[in-house]
């Protein structure tokens, strides 16, 4: 039986034939700053702890490792159709989408927003790595777009937003906001003050999903702290904070299984 231990998403959960998880830490080979279930593959991270990673999860979604597609992340808003697996030099993008069968599709995240996508009907998948940047750029909507381009319907997608930093713990500097408050000025909303004078802290949950409800499509958090737990979840900003070199990251992936 499988060590792992994903948080998976009611709304997902419940169709059938779809597989999924929001991958923690726990259950995994690595060690040290890497310790448990670390699928990052441009990490330091000994390459045999990773493809062991890489593999119990693989097997936990019930597809064979070489049928896990993640991509070269690059906090943008490129998005790639998953058709096969790919070789070993991945496309880079932060968003994946495919209608193939037995293609489990993921993207990794250290406090960045994993997002899940599903279309039951039109049996489209989706997966996205939503950064600052790429929420701000438009990754959740050219997710949904290529989506729909499979013939994928706004009204049908679900989306989950999975474990990532919290309003609490994501501290920006004073020019932070500005290009938020240019795209428009609602977004102050996820904006609130914090002791340090000048400084705020950014609501980047609460962001992502606003920005997938007003693309139209079904959209909720399952309102998980990456920074917080420490004990299930890779955070860049509390390695920075601890002065580590390095760090893990988790895995977020979806399949159609034939």
């Amino acid at each position: 039986m499988s060590t792992l231990s994903p948080v998976l998403a009611p709304q997902i959960s419940t169709i059938e034939g779809v597989n999924h998880g929001f991958f923690t830490r726990k259950g995994g080979v690595s060690k040290g700053l890497y310790s448990g279930l670390n699928a990052r593959l441009g990490s330091n991270d000994n390459p045999v702890h990773i493809t062991k990673n890489r593999a119990l999860i693989s097997n936990h979604l019930g597809v064979l490792p070489d049928q896990l597609a993640t991509p070269y992340q690059i906090h943008s808003s490129n998005i790639v159709f998953a058709q096969s697996p790919w070789p070993a030099e991945r496309p880079q993008a932060d968003g994946i989408v495919t209608n193939r069968p037995n293609i489990a599709i993921g993207i990794l995240t250290a406090d960045c927003g994993p997002v899940l996508f599903v279309d039951e009907k039109a049996g489209v998948i989706g997966a996205a790595h939503a950064g600052w940047k790429g929420a701000l750029n438009g990754v959740l909507e050219n997710t949904i777009i290529e989506m729909e381009k499979l013939g994928g319907s706004r009204k049908n997608i679900i989306a989950v937003l999975g474990p990532s930093i919290s309003q609490t713990n994501y501290e920006v500097g004073p020019d932070f906001p500005a290009p938020f408050l240019q795209h428009s000025a609602e977004n102050k909303r996820h904006f609130t003050q914090s002791n340090n004078a000048g400084h705020f802290r950014f609501d980047l949950s609460g962001y992502i999903v606003s920005r997938l409800k007003n693309a139209g499509v079904n959209a909720t958090s399952l309102n998980r702290c990456t920074y917080a737990e420490d004990e299930n979840f890779y955070s860049y900003r509390r390695a920075t904070h601890q002065g580590e070199s390095q760090y893990g990251c988790q895995l977020s992936a979806i399949v159609f299984n034939a």
